[in-house]
């Protein structure tokens, strides 16, 4: 099923050129059909897939979609309109929200839909720092079974490394230098993902395509729930 055609990428475009409430306001309607309402039917359809491959991971439109609103209260960028949209799949015995604000969250998986600029991905990112310490601790307890999840060559063959976004320049306190693990320690996101091209994104094989990428990173994600005790599922 197709969910995104070019109309939600131009409109997308059109809105990185006049991020301004009258021109939203004009086009709202294109927004409603062409970027909100395909997202919630991608969502889904998602939640179905995850039943199958991933029983304990929920897409909900009202709790996994992105508003399109940015939070401009500390930003020097009063832009009042994100020029993107996204969606979150989050574990059902966590909370929806992504981030330092997720806590008890956990990790998941997300898609970013924007011009030239999509991309899938799935972990958990800046994690609140009671999760951060939960995630060190484990990994300098067991480096070697830590590796053999993000050193996969299924998964780095799919993604390359583990995203290295926000990375200490030192080992954080508390661990040795030359910790066998030092260089999993630094990290304070623990991410993978891909770009996806506009035609990707705008076909009818996107949520196999997804499907596919967050299947790929399902063991990274299961390590991450599982040192948070949110375990995985069998069935629904």
């Amino acid at each position: 099923m197709k969910h995104f055609g070019a109309e939600a990428l131009g409109f997308f475009r059109g809105l990185a050129k006049h991020n301004a409430k009258p021109w939203f306001e004009a086009h709202r309607e294109d927004y409603e059909r062409e970027v909100k309402q395909p997202m919630a039917d991608l969502i889904e359809e998602m939640d179905l897939r995850f039943a199958r491959f991933a029983p304990e991971f929920v897409g909900d439109p009202k709790r996994s979609m992105f508003r399109i609103y940015r939070d401009i209260r500390f930003s020097r960028d009063k832009s009042p309109y994100k020029t993107h949209a996204a969606s979150w799949f989050f574990h059902g015995g966590g909370s929806a929200k992504v981030g330092r604000e997720a806590h008890g969250g956990g990790a998941g998986f997300y898609f970013h839909l924007e011009p030239g600029a999509s991309f899938a991905g799935g972990g958990c990112w800046m994690p609140p720092r009671p999760a951060l310490l939960k995630f060190r601790a484990a990994i300098a307890q067991n480096p070697r079974g830590f590796e053999r999840i993000v050193l996969a060559p299924a998964l780095r063959k799919r993604f390359g490394e583990l995203s290295d976004e926000e990375t200490l320049k030192r080992v954080p306190r508390g661990y040795a230098e030359d910790h066998p693990a030092a260089r999993w320690l630094r990290h304070q996101s623990f991410t993978v993902g891909r770009s996806l091209t506009d035609a990707q994104v705008t076909g009818a094989r996107l949520t196999a395509l997804l499907e596919g990428d967050y299947a790929a990173m399902l063991p990274l994600v299961r390590w991450l729930n599982g040192t948070l005790g949110l375990e995985p599922l069998r069935r629904r």
